[in-house]
Order: C-alpha cells, then sequence, then structure tokens
C-alpha cells in the first residue's frame, strides 16, 4: 500500500537579508483654538472637534505620530478662554487621540497664560485622554524623566522647548523648558542615555507670521544639529509656513503653520500649514532619515470650518493658491530629497 501526504515540502530558505529596521513620524503645527473652533464643535455635536479635525487623518498616519498643542486646557465643565489668554475645551485631547496623534508637545508662549495652575490641569486631561506630552511638568521629577516614545519597536526620545512665555515669569524652572541650545542638547542626550535611538526636537521659536526663519532659527539648528544626540528638529510657533532644509546632514523643518486656528483678523497664510513625514532606516552609520516628505493644509472657514488636506481635495482658487504658496516656501532653500505624498 502507498500512503501519501497532502503535506508540501518545506519552501528553500530565502537567500534575500531582513529589511533594515525602520519606522515613520509625522508631525504637525500649530493647534491653535480659537473660540470659533469651539463653536464649531458645538455645532458639530457635543463638543466634537472630530469633523474639524478629520481631514488631517491620512497625513498624520504613521508609526509615531506628534502634534503641538498651543494652548492650555480646561477641565472638564470649567470655563475656556480665547486670545490672548487660552484655555481650550478638553474636548480636543480626545478628538486629537482618536485622530491618530500619540504625543504632543506642550511648551509654548501661551503655556502659562492661566498660570502655573494650567500646566497641571493640562498635562492631567492629556493623560485621562491617552495622549502622551513633554515640554511642561507637573513636578521636577516629571521634567527630569526622558519621555520615550514606541515607534515600530524603536525608542524615539521626544523634547520639547519654547522661547518664552509671553513676559510671564516661570515660577520654577522645572515647570517647562525654555529654549537655549544648552538645555536642548542637555535634555536630548539625557533621553539617549535612557535609550532613546532617535530624538526628535519641537522647538518654539521665529518671528511670527514671517515664512523666513530668522537668523536666530538658523544658528540654533546649526549648533543644535552639529551633536550627534539630536536627529531631527520640528517647529512651531510663527503661524506660517518656513522652509524645511537639511543642516549637518539631519532635516529641520523651520515651520509647519498652523494645523487649525481662527484668527480674529486671518491673514491667508495663517490658515495654511504643513504636516512632516520621515521615514527613519537604521544603517551602519545609526539611524538616518531615507525619505522626507511634507503634506499642504489648509483651514477652510465654510461653514462650515474644516482642515483639508491639500493634495487629497478637489482645487478651487483658494487651495490652489494655499498649495503653491506653501510649495514655494517649504522648498525655498534649495534642499533635495524633499517629496510631497
Amino acid at each position: 500500500m502507498v500512503i501519501t501526504s497532502s503535506r508540501l515540502p518545506p519552501p528553500p530558505p530565502s537567500s534575500a537579508p531582513p529589511p533594515p529596521p525602520s519606522f515613520t513620524l509625522a508631525a504637525g503645527g500649530d493647534i491653535l483654538v480659537h473660540p470659533a473652533l469651539t463653536e464649531q464643535a458645538d455645532q458639530d455635536g457635543d463638543r466634537d472637534f472630530g469633523p474639524l479635525l478629520e481631514g488631517l487623518r491620512p497625513a498624520i498616519d504613521a508609526d509615531l505620530s506628534i502634534c503641538h498643542l498651543e494652548t492650555p486646557l480646561s477641565a472638564p465643565g470649567a470655563p475656556t478662554y480665547g486670545y490672548p489668554a487660552f484655555s481650550a475645551p478638553p474636548e480636543v485631547a480626545t478628538a486629537l487621540k482618536n485622530l491618530g496623534y500619540d504625543s504632543c508637545s506642550t511648551a509654548s508662549n501661551h503655556t502659562l497664560d492661566r498660570g502655573s495652575g494650567a500646566i497641571r490641569t493640562t498635562l492631567d486631561v492629556l493623560d485621562a485622554a491617552g495622549l502622551r506630552h513633554t515640554g511642561s511638568f507637573r513636578s521636577p521629577e516629571e521634567s527630569s524623566t526622558p519621555l520615550l516614545l514606541d515607534a515600530n519597536g524603536v525608542k524615539v526620545g521626544h523634547i520639547a522647548f519654547t522661547y518664552g512665555f509671553n513676559g510671564i515669569p516661570l515660577p520654577q524652572p522645572w515647570m517647562a523648558n525654555e529654549l537655549s541650545v544648552e538645555g536642548v542638547l542637555a535634555a536630548a542626550r539625557a533621553a539617549k542615555a535612557a535609550g532613546a535611538e532617535v530624538v526628535v526636537a519641537s522647538l518654539h521659536w521665529g518671528a511670527e507670521y514671517r515664512h523666513e526663519p530668522t537668523a536666530e532659527q538658523r544658528e540654533m539648528a546649526a549648533a543644535v544639529l552639529a551633536d550627534p544626540a539630536v536627529d531631527l528638529i520640528i517647529g512651531t510657533h510663527v503661524h506660517a509656513v518656513q522652509p524645511i532644509d537639511r543642516v549637518n546632514g539631519k532635516w529641520v523643518v523651520y515651520g509647519m503653520g498652523n494645523e487649525v486656528a481662527r484668527h480674529s483678523e486671518p491673514q491667508g497664510i495663517t490658515e495654511e500649514g504643513i504636516v512632516t513625514r520621515f521615514k527613519f532606516v537604521k544603517g551602519d552609520g545609526g539611524w538616518a532619515v531615507e525619505r522626507a516628505e511634507y503634506v499642504p493644509t489648509l483651514v477652510e472657514f465654510g461653514p462650515p470650518i474644516r482642515v483639508v488636506d491639500l493634495t487629497r481635495s478637489p482645487a478651487t482658487p483658494r487651495r490652489t493658491e494655499a498649495l503653491e504658496r506653501t510649495d514655494g516656501v517649504v522648498r525655498s532653500l534649495g534642499v533635495e530629497g524633499l517629496g510631497r505624498p
């Protein structure tokens, strides 16, 4: 009797080497919640900021997504405030988490708008929503503990600093990170010592409403990226898109503009922003960016107010204007290897 088997022979071993370790990172610009945005969220539901932000979902889809929360957040049920001393609804944090963000930088010129107690409130709200955070802190211990994030199994350190606090004195030096080259490098080295393989620095800097980076931004970027502790700079604050460049072989995004905002006097450029995307790959020389991209975005006032991804939206005169201006600004320094998805 012949016995047959339905088992197939095992496949021959593959001679192709496994791909090197890698991860993708996405980062967005200023989340500046003016009262008109809260009114829109009320119209969309019970303070539901999801529809307002939904257009960003494909752009921030990555192994690790980082946002910049420009303003403090109020406790549930507490009053909210607009310019000049902000405090946004706590539902913003839930919407950001549901959108796909993993971590937010919280160091900005508005960090102390509602006093030092608002730092604790803001971070408590972020914790409740499941969003990690860095840049402002509730205790000296929290300030001295590096934030390590998981990106496809890779430990990524996230640090955040701001140039100042709108003239409000910082009650304790550990409450928020004030920008200096020495401070950035010390935090980055601490993150590397704690196990970070890559360190991303969120820097709140520059001159408002200007597309051109200042001399101070350029000098600081060169000094920070000359050190092996920092692998990428993502810039916020100026409410206008600024160029992307490569300095000392590493990428710097001088300014991502507004991700969402509704200034009382819109300037055209303040509705425009970018989401930046980077693919990091580990090679013989360590981690490096293999692909750098940006996604132009636009806040459309409608009604309803919505953030749109200009690479996925049908052309209109306003969208074309925003896309052409953003492309021109982002590429204005002539850096090679920068694309759009």
